[in-house]
């Protein structure tokens, strides 16, 4: 039976969060499977075909041809079981075999072999696919990939990208790598993936949210082990935790905290107030701003809730300091004079602080190491921060988010397609919420606000980063669907995020 299932479009559904699992803990886990509890793999393969055939027929009824491009390992063996599944219920097939019978493995080549008395007939590939397919399945390569696609089984995957039918990859889509997400040189666009066993890291984050669509998946009546622990759990709400109690009748602002908002360079005042007034929005009792002189009167009239100060001197900003309980440094601070006398001086003292945007460009100018604070580098800001390039962290953003983890010891959101919320000796999460409408200016301005809001009414810093990732994906999402994905704006967010939040306390 299929487990509830994950759109990675769709804003979160109020269940447990989901873990998932790296390749190697799944094989573990169908090891386990076949050697302990007697299930041998040829009838994992059969359960597995089936699962394929109940998705076909609740996403694609009716009678189009499908095409299934089978590749040698077990991903082609749960191709031969479809399509014999499929041929018997009087659909119509045609299977591309992309390796001889002699290459298969052994459970593939008994499926294969299955297929091929039950009247199936297997045909060469060759580019392009029929025209006549209403259906494509991809069962090329699974998740043991761990290098670049070449020869055929890349044109298989270019062939499959350029037909207009929708896809359904099985298990993972090919060229995807299960643990990273990174794309293996090409990888199949699919509409579906119907996972087997468990749910693999790779489908939920980089590449793996573009390419894998809408992932289902079946256990196969494989149960969990412990032998094999994840690392990382899908977020599927925000874990307020104590938080989501109602407020006591007889509270006051200073039960809910004081974040102190330092930015805001000249010509960036619009970050410190983004990420101000998201703070005041999400429950903060007192929301404070040091700013520059420029510009700190404006700040001010548009938001007469926010305490705005011109800062200049250590002592005009530790006046504010001592008030505060949670600092965001960086949201249009800069990079000038102005601005790393500022980030010096909050670093010195020992508030607990969330460090964005140019606070992060200054930290990986200086780098250094504090207790009780959390990072929140966009792709570009954790390769400054690791000396490294953007590519080497979206090519494994895991490794990125454990490395900065260690190096500064702190809590680190990854931001980016499936945002990866990292902290020593707990089980990571990951949002595979959001949409590409969240590309655009001010919107780790808003998140930065949000995490230092739940965070200053005491939530811990690992559950306040992901509960407002979580929150923050949530009203993108709500509002894309309202509105369309362009011409979002981060100020939008803020009272659909003070929604969602009151919705769950």
């Amino acid at each position: 039976m299929f487990q509830a299932s994950i759109s990675v479009t769709d804003s979160m559904p109020q269940i447990p969060d989901i873990p998932l699992y790296t390749a190697a803990q799944v094989r573990e886990l169908e090891r386990l499977a076949i050697d302990s509890r007697g299930v041998p793999g040829y009838e994992l393969m059969q359960r597995a075909g089936a699962a394929l055939a109940r998705r076909i027929d609740a996403e694609w009824p009716g009678d189009a041809p499908v095409c299934i491009l089978c590749g040698p390992g077990n991903n082609g063996g749960d191709g031969y079981v479809l399509a014999r599944i499929l041929r018997r219920a009087g659909r119509r097939v045609e299977l591309y075999a992309l390796a001889p019978r002699e290459r298969l493995g052994a459970d593939a080549r008994s499926a294969a072999e299955a297929y091929r008395q039950a009247g199936g007939e297997s045909i060469a590939f060759a580019a392009p696919l029929s025209p006549r397919a209403g259906l494509l399945v991809d069962a090329l390569l699974g998740t043991g990939l761990d290098r670049e696609v070449s020869g055929p089984y890349r044109d298989a995957i270019e062939a499959l990208n350029r037909h207009p039918a929708p896809v359904l990859a099985v298990d993972i889509p090919s060229g995807l790598h299960a643990d990273s997400g990174a794309a293996l040189g090409a990888v199949v666009e699919a509409s579906v993936t119907v996972t087997f066993i468990a749910r693999k890291r790779g489908l939920y984050t980089g590449a793996g949210k573009v390419c894998s669509g809408r992932v289902y998946c079946d256990d196969l009546g494989v149960p969990p082990a412990d032998a094999a622990q994840p690392q990382v759990q899908l977020m599927s709400a925000a874990p307020l935790g104590e938080l989501a109690r109602p407020r006591a009748r007889d509270a006051h602002k200073g039960d809910f905290g004081h974040v102190l908002v330092v930015g805001g360079g000249p010509g960036m005042a619009g970050a410190a107030r983004l990420a101000a007034e998201a703070a005041a929005r999400c429950g903060a009792g007192l929301v404070s701003v040091a700013t520059h002189p420029a510009h700190a009167a404006v700040l001010n009239a548009g938001r007469p809730e926010l305490m705005v100060r011109a800062v200049e001197t250590y002592r005009q900003l530790d006046q504010l300091l001592a008030r505060a309980t949670h600092v965001v440094v960086g949201p249009g601070l800069g990079r000038d004079d102005w601005s790393r006398r500022l980030f010096s001086w909050v670093l010195d003292s020992d508030l607990p602080l969330l460090v964005d945007a140019d606070g992060l460009n200054l930290l990986a100018a200086d780098p250094s190491v504090r207790d009780d604070w959390i990072l929140t580098p966009h792709p570009g800001e954790a390769a400054r921060l690791l000396r490294s390039t953007p590519s080497a962290v979206a090519a494994d953003r895991f490794a990125a988010a454990q490395k900065l983890q260690a190096e500064f010891s702190a809590t680190v959101v990854l931001k980016g397609a499936g945002t990866l919320v990292a902290a020593a000796g707990i089980p990571w999460r990951l949002c595979a919420a959001g949409n590409p409408g969240m590309a655009s200016g001010g919107m780790g301005d808003v998140l930065g606000g949000v995490i230092a809001a739940l965070w200053a009414q005491r939530l811990p810093a690992f559950e306040a980063a992901s509960a407002a990732v979580a929150l923050h994906a949530q009203a993108a999402d709500r509002l894309a669907a309202e509105a369309g994905e362009r011409g979002l704006l981060a100020s939008d967010l803020i009272p659909v995020i003070r929604r969602c939040l009151n919705e769950l306390c």
